[in-house]
């Protein structure tokens, strides 16, 4: 970078070109250019236009149409080549879906080839070596590798291999890099593949080179003019670099490509004759190496959209070596940015992984990727998903993992082979949320940079983590924890709401309706739920926020389940169903309607991680009222409640660091040899506990920090508790207690005994409105801001229900509450052994009915 101030290499107008060609970047920070970069406007309407002027016929044939199709492909080939500086006469360009795709290719060729070696000679496969940072599709070659395979740990180790030291002749070999690190942005050196082939040592005479140049060329020019020292075999994607279309290249040395030429399987488009009846014999097309590989119909019109991808490019960038110099400049702002960030102690914020060899001053070392975790002031790692999760909120797009990169986040992360298994066998797995485990992160946060990204792109995301993770420890406080003064009166139930079908709406308890509690949570709660009909998952708010206004409403009376879509901004009266109704009742016998007659179908299907199995409905109303309103293909399924494996869930929920200061370690004799223990919990389709309970008056704080912020005010419904308790309308002004929940063990409401589990973490999910499914920044922000430990985001409290002798246990509006911030002391034990039952109003008894057939019925 140059001197502070200069903007050297910075593509001065890119906030006009941005304004133009780039609206989808309008409030939005996006800084997952690895993943993928921005298509531009005049990319898409040049290719719309073309789309809308010329028919373009399968390229198979003969006809004016397909002649057209065949003839652009060809120049779009030969644009290829020279793009990235290609002589024809040395290289030839492959198309495929993605660069895995042409890693595939590349793979599919060296195994018949090696069985052909087989019949002829000695050879027993091919060998593979690769490097520690080689994305996953890479690393995945080894499992073909008949003849062994080798992982190179370092740069260092590569230089020794090139050097003849380590290793033994193979008849065929394999080796494979990346230019450059998905995860931290390191540019490899580009001699390697010459090096190998021009070497003198037998051990590399039949080792040929695969390059991956997926990263390396979203933003640096790719030279392969000097064909005797570029790689044999190098595989990209197009929409990496261009953003439109979604499509790969694998661009192959001619003088390699005999290796290719022994592959096995043949389709339509790359044979001349192929005889099925009584012989078995075909003759390959042999006139270019593309014809021999593309198997298949190409995809022509995602290749004529290329020809326009690279003509809008040049266009708007001039050349990629000036992207090169704009993205290195705006990569250094960024690692400048986050290296000096300080808490108030002193301490860092930011551990950034960057190789010692690269600089963000040289962009033939290091690309423009910044890939980084965050610690708090006293060294605790922040969760890698809860960062994800705020960017989230203030419209910034970052990614976050373990990126496909294994070689890199074990090597930066300084996780053990053995320490990677026992987090899996543990439960982590690919894009969960186990961020920290066994006190290290399992991935890292990664901020990327495009021919697009701006000033403006660095300045709100380094502002970003200034204002959410640099802790002032002047202005720091600690949470709020109540003392430990044993039982504490003064609350009473608010409110209490069910939310029958998942992710939707809720529906509250009449006031006075003795409720009843079952072993899995709330009468009723979350019961249903929608599935996708084409992939089976269970359908979230946080995806699809539409589902807040999907309103169940259970008539106990009919027997039914009522659901209502209530969109207070769009009219839904072309709708053919404005409501529809399933029975309470899991029995199809009680099924009125006859298009339900054909009950469910038992499927499983996957709810947060686990494996379940439930019964969906094969109404085909019931799937087109939910299609319409939701606007994605799905439909009803219910599970039950009283199953068994896979019909069965149990609580997450845990008590957190921040709630232990105000507990006691030690369990309650009463519990210890429980089978209801809060491990055991079952629960239906809720996401970790059987109730989730708020505070009235920690709403009310929060609030206040949210409207002294300028901002709006949270309603209780966003947090879909399903108890909400307030203190006494009594209670003198300014005596609420906030956050006196943190530190509670059990509670008893009314009658009933209930385990407090552990708080509640929250995502971007609390900013929805649950009226008009509206997103907003709040609450979410001012909770990142106040209630964040360990990384992590809370509000709200797990609880399940204490079983006692009463058979059919109940809860009320109006009960009031009895807190116990100490384990169970001898005269409380009455207190879950001794029940009375209540003598509230009972519910219909067509609702005892309907618990019956619903507990008792199969299918």
């Amino acid at each position: 970078m140059a001197a502070n101030g200069s903007h050297e290499g910075y593509i001065a107008d890119i906030e006009q070109i941005r304004e133009r060609e780039y609206p989808q970047l309008n409030d939005t920070t996006y800084l997952d250019h690895a993943g993928t970069t921005l298509y531009a406007r005049s990319l898409i309407e040049r290719f719309s236009a073309d789309m809308m002027s010329n028919i373009f016929g399968n390229p198979h044939s003969a006809s004016p149409s397909s002649q057209l199709s065949t003839s652009r492909i060809d120049d779009v080939r030969l644009r290829v080549l020279q793009f990235f500086r290609a002589d024809p006469e040395d290289y030839d360009v492959v198309f495929v879906a993605n660069a895995t795709a042409g890693i595939k290719l590349v793979v599919e060729g060296f195994r018949d080839h090696e069985e052909a070696q087989a019949e002829s000679s000695s050879g027993t496969g091919f060998w593979y070596g690769y490097h520690k940072d080689a994305h996953t599709s890479l690393v995945g070659v080894r499992e073909v590798a008949a003849n062994g395979h080798r992982c190179f740990e370092s740069d260092e180790d590569v230089e020794r291999w090139l050097a003849g030291d380590g290793s033994v002749n193979k008849p065929l070999g394999l080796f494979s890099y990346p230019g450059q690190s998905n995860m931290t942005g390191r540019r490899l050196p580009l001699d390697w593949p010459g090096r190998l082939r021009s070497s003198k040592y037998a051990m590399h005479q039949n080792i040929y080179s695969l390059f991956d140049a997926a990263a390396l060329a979203t933003t640096a020019p790719l030279d392969l003019s000097d064909a005797a020292a570029a790689p044999d075999f190098t595989v990209l994607s197009f929409y990496k670099i261009f953003g439109f279309p979604d499509l790969g290249a694998l661009i192959v040395r001619k003088e390699a490509s005999h290796v290719l030429q022994r592959r096995k399987y043949f389709g339509g488009g790359t044979v001349e004759m192929v005889l099925c009846l009584k012989e078995q014999w075909h003759a390959k097309k042999e006139y270019t190496i593309h014809d021999q590989l593309e198997d298949g119909t190409l995809p022509f019109h995602n290749i004529i959209a290329l020809g326009a991808a690279l003509d809008v490019h040049e266009k708007l960038y001039d050349s990629m070596a000036r992207i090169s110099r704009h993205t290195a400049f705006l990569a250094n702002r960024i690692y400048e940015g986050l290296s000096t960030l300080r808490h108030g102690n002193g301490s860092p914020v930011c551990t950034i992984y960057k190789d010692p060899s690269s600089s963000y001053n040289d962009i033939s070392t290091q690309g423009p990727i910044v890939a980084f975790n965050i610690r708090n002031s006293q060294g605790a790692w922040a969760g890698k998903t809860e960062v994800e999760k705020l960017g989230t909120v203030r419209n910034i797009q970052l990614r976050t993992g373990g990126v496909c990169n294994p070689g890199g986040i074990a090597s930066c992360l300084g996780l053990a082979p053995w320490e990677m298994i026992e987090n899996f066998e543990a439960g982590q797995r690919c894009g969960d949320e186990n961020d920290i485990m066994n006190g290290k992160p399992t991935g890292i946060v990664r901020a990327s940079l495009g021919a697009m990204s701006s000033l403006s792109d660095v300045n709100t995301f380094l502002d970003f983590v200034r204002e959410f993770y640099v802790e002032n420890l002047e202005t720091l406080t600690s949470p709020e924890l109540p003392d430990g003064d044993g039982v504490r009166t003064g609350f009473q139930v608010e409110s209490l709401t069910v939310y029958p079908i998942k992710s939707c709406g809720g529906w509250k308890v009449p006031s006075g309706v003795a409720w009843d509690i079952r072993p899995e949570g709330l009468a009723w709660d979350r019961e249903w739920c929608l599935v996708h009909l084409g992939t089976g998952a269970a359908l979230s708010q946080k995806r699809y926020p539409k589902m807040a206004l999907v309103r169940p409403n259970l008539d106990f009376n009919s027997g039914l389940l009522r659901i209502a879509f209530h969109d207070a901004t769009h009219s839904f009266a072309s709708s053919k169903t404005k409501e529809i109704t399933v029975p309470l009742s899991a029995n199809p016998k009680y099924f009125r309607d006859p298009d339900y007659r054909n009950g469910f179908r038992v499927k499983t299907m996957k709810v947060c991680e686990d494996v379940v199995t439930t019964k969906t409905y094969l109404s085909v109303q019931i799937a087109d009222f939910f299609t319409q309103v939701i606007g994605v293909p799905c439909t009803l399924a219910r599970f039950q409640p009283g199953g068994s494996g896979a019909a069965t869930r149990h609580s997450k929920a845990h008590i957190q660091r921040h709630q232990s200061a105000s507990r006691s370690d030690q369990v309650p004799e009463i519990l210890k040899q429980s089978e209801h223990g809060a491990k055991l919990m079952p629960i239906l389709l809720s996401n970790e506990s059987p109730i989730l309970m708020i505070s009235r008056s920690s709403l009310n704080r929060l609030n206040e920090q949210i409207k002294n912020a300028g901002g709006k005010a949270a309603h209780a419904d966003v947090f879909r508790a399903n108890i909400v308790l307030a203190e006494d309308a009594g209670s003198p002004a300014g005596a609420q207690r906030p956050y006196i929940e943190d530190g509670w063990c059990y509670l008893q409401i009314g009658e009933q005994r209930f385990q407090v589990l552990g708080s509640c973490r929250r995502c971007n999910m609390v900013c929805i409105d649950q009226t008009t499914a509206e997103k907003n920044q709040e609450p979410f922000v001012t909770l990142a801001k106040t209630r964040k430990y360990d990384g992590k985001v809370f509000f709200g409290q797990h609880m399940c229900h204490l079983p006692g002798q009463v058979k059919n246990p109940t809860i009320s509006v109006g009960d009031y509450v009895k807190s116990y911030t100490e384990n169970f002391r001898a005269e409380d034990q009455s207190l879950v052994t001794n029940r009375r039952i209540s003598s509230k109003t009972d519910l219909p008894i067509l609702y005892r009915e309907l618990e019956l057939r619903t507990r008792d019925c199969t299918l």
